[in-house]
C-alpha cells in the first residue's frame, strides 16, 4: 500500500470518527469466515457499519481528533481491530454484540474499547454497562414523563375529588328533602 493510499484511508477513517461520535473497537480474530459474514449481515440489518482497519491507521486517524484517545494506544489498538460505527444509538453495537453471541453460541466478537461521545470505555467488562446505556431519545422521554407525572396526579386528584364532592353534596341534598 502506497503512502498516498494510506493517507486516503486515514482521511476516510477520520471522517467516519468525526461523523459518528459512537464507535466500538472489537476483536473478531477467532471467528470463522461464516461467523464473520453472519456478524456483518447482522450489523447491516441493524444499521451499524462494521469495517476492519490496521491499528496504525486507526491510531493516526484518532490523533487528528479533538478528544484524547491515548488510552486506546496501549490497550485497545493491539491485534485484530474491527470498528462498529453507530450514528444513532450509543448502545446499539453493544446490544448487537450480545445478540450475536447469543445466536451464534460463541463468545466473540470481543469488545476491546468504545467511544461514546468521546467518553472512553476499555475492555470486555464494559459491555454489560454499555448495553444498559439509554439513548438520547429514551432519556428525553423519561424526563418528559417525569415532568408530566405531577401535573397528571394533580388533575386526576381534582377530578376524582370533584366527583366525590359532587356525589356527597347530591346525597346530602337528597336527605334533607
Amino acid at each position: 500500500m502506497t503512502r498516498e493510499e494510506k493517507g486516503v484511508l486515514i482521511e476516510e477513517l477520520y471522517q467516519k470518527f468525526s461523523d459518528n461520535s459512537n464507535f466500538y473497537i472489537t476483536d473478531a480474530s477467532r471467528m470463522s469466515v461464516a461467523q464473520t459474514t453472519a456478524l456483518r449481515r447482522l450489523c447491516f440489518e441493524k444499521g451499524i457499519e462494521f469495517k476492519v482497519f490496521k491499528n496504525s491507521l486507526i491510531q493516526k486517524a484518532l490523533l487528528r481528533m479533538d478528544a484524547d484517545y491515548a488510552p486506546f494506544d496501549e490497550k485497545v489498538l493491539k491485534g485484530f481491530s474491527g470498528i462498529m460505527f453507530s450514528a444513532q444509538d450509543a448502545n446499539a453495537p453493544a446490544k448487537l454484540i450480545k445478540e450475536f453471541r447469543k445466536k451464534s453460541g460463541i463468545n466473540y466478537p470481543l469488545l476491546k474499547g468504545a467511544s461514546i461521545d468521546t467518553d472512553l470505555f476499555i475492555g470486555e467488562e464494559s459491555l454489560d454497562m454499555l448495553v444498559s446505556l439509554k439513548s438520547k431519545a429514551e432519556l428525553i422521554g423519561e424526563v418528559i414523563g417525569l415532568l408530566q407525572s405531577p401535573a397528571k396526579n394533580v388533575i386526576s386528584g381534582l377530578k376524582g375529588a370533584g366527583g366525590k364532592l359532587a356525589g356527597i353534596l347530591k346525597t346530602l341534598s337528597e336527605r334533607e328533602n
